[in-house]
């Protein structure tokens, strides 16, 4: 932040009585980690702030410190939108637009609160009276840490912060696999390492940590489902409400499983389609490539989407069929930067 942001940021929270903290729907680690993490962060200040996410966040992020305080708008929408209309500041954490809010969206920009934008996606167009957005940075938790570590606040901080900041840091890179050559990176993960939290446990709750019906989808998708275009090393797998039921999928259990095709040798592009298990015609879409080829094109063109250029995400207003199809146009209409 300059001088003046972080000048600006001090005023806003001090000045703020009742503040409210999102996330995006269908949170991950980093959302959950960085609302987390500034939740904390406020409380040290002196504020008792409110922390919402849209609805459930997967059930290996259950551990983290402070999980017990989220409010989940999908269960308690009354409560929030009453706060939300009495609100003096609203920081938006992890999300570049409203619209990913998705319920909420319509009670956000209703709120006559001032709002703060944190996060680490391309264009931004939250109206914000202070916008903190670096795309080059491998996660929202670590612009947090940055912010807080600027401010001064780090060293008066403890596991409560450390733990999520890491975790979101952690899960947004792939273990720090990809988006993390930065050194800067790692001096942030020894500075949190001496807040005594325990990585390897970090690792095993977040990696280790699913049901034996998630292993046996594993092997289900990678058997039955997975299509490889040899020809333009792409690759992409169906998910669909029969096979979620089968193998009683809870949200989460399909993290990680894009990544899986990328293990094939050659292989520069992966997508995961996944039927929405409330909605009809809804696919939610994952996409991760590697080098320079940009997914995030790929997802902002086909796929109502956007995101980072290896990894980006985005949903089709469709059936399975329609959303094959799409996929199919992607791969030929990038053919020539696939092969």
């Amino acid at each position: 932040m300059t001088d003046e942001e972080c000048a600006l940021l001090r005023t806003l929270t001090s000045e703020a009585d009742t503040i409210v903290c999102v996330c995006h729907t269908n949170p991950d680690g980093d959302a959950i980690g960085s609302l987390l993490g500034v939740g904390e962060v406020l409380r040290f200040l002196g504020k008792d702030p409110l922390l919402v996410a849209p609805d459930q966040w997967p059930d290996y992020l259950q551990w983290m410190p402070n999980s017990e305080k989220l409010v989940r708008y999908d269960k308690h929408q009354q409560y929030v939108d009453t706060v939300l209309k009495i609100a003096d500041l609203i920081v938006c954490v992890d999300f570049n637009t409203l619209s990913r809010t998705d319920a909420m969206e319509q009670a956000l920009l209703a709120s006559p609160a001032k709002k703060i934008l944190i996060d680490h996606h391309l264009d931004p167009d939250v109206e914000a009276v202070l916008t903190v957005s670096r795309p080059q940075m491998s996660s929202t938790c670590e612009v947090v840490f940055r912010m807080v570590w600027q401010m001064g606040l780090f060293d008066e901080l403890g596991k409560h912060f450390a733990g999520p900041i890491y975790s979101g840091m952690m899960t947004d890179t792939g273990g720090f696999t990809f988006n993390s050559s930065d050194p800067d990176i790692f001096f942030i993960i020894g500075q949190l390492l001496t807040k005594r939290i325990n990585k390897d446990k970090i690792y095993r709750c977040v990696y280790h940590n699913y049901s034996v019906h998630r292993l046996r989808l594993v092997g289900h998708v990678l058997c039955n489902r997975l299509v490889v275009d040899e020809k333009r090393h792409a690759a992409y797998y169906t998910l669909c409400r029969d096979d979620l039921k089968t193998f009683q999928f809870v949200k989460g259990d399909a993290e990680g499983l894009v990544n899986m095709p990328l293990q094939i040798k050659g292989l520069k592009l992966s997508i995961s389609l996944r039927e929405d298990t409330e909605r009809d015609n809804l696919v939610w879409v994952s996409l991760r490539s590697v080098d320079d080829f940009p997914c995030n094109e790929v997802a902002a063109r086909f796929f109502n989407g956007g995101g980072h250029l290896n990894a980006s995400g985005g949903r089709v207003n469709g059936t399975m069929e329609d959303a094959v199809r799409l996929v199919n146009e992607a791969f030929d209409a990038y053919e020539d930067r696939l092969k």
